[in-house]
């Protein structure tokens, strides 16, 4: 039987570097219910990098040469 494999979890200080996010912009989107989906386990909180990038993903800026015609 192969080990489970588990995704990655990561803390906002290691999203914030991982993604250029500000830490405290992280905690105000936790605060607000905003932001990517977040965990957490007592009073630590994490993310999955999956969530963040999907969260991203669904956040796009169209600029007029993303648009096709």
């Amino acid at each position: 039987m192969r080990p489970r494999e588990f995704k990655k979890a990561a803390k906002p200080s290691e999203i914030a570097e991982i993604f250029g996010l500000d830490t405290g912009s992280l905690a105000n989107m936790r605060s607000q219910k905003r932001g990517p989906k977040y965990y957490k386990l007592g009073r630590a909180v994490f993310y999955f990098l999956d969530d963040v990038e999907a969260w991203l993903r669904m956040t796009p800026v169209e600029t007029i040469d993303s648009i096709k015609v």
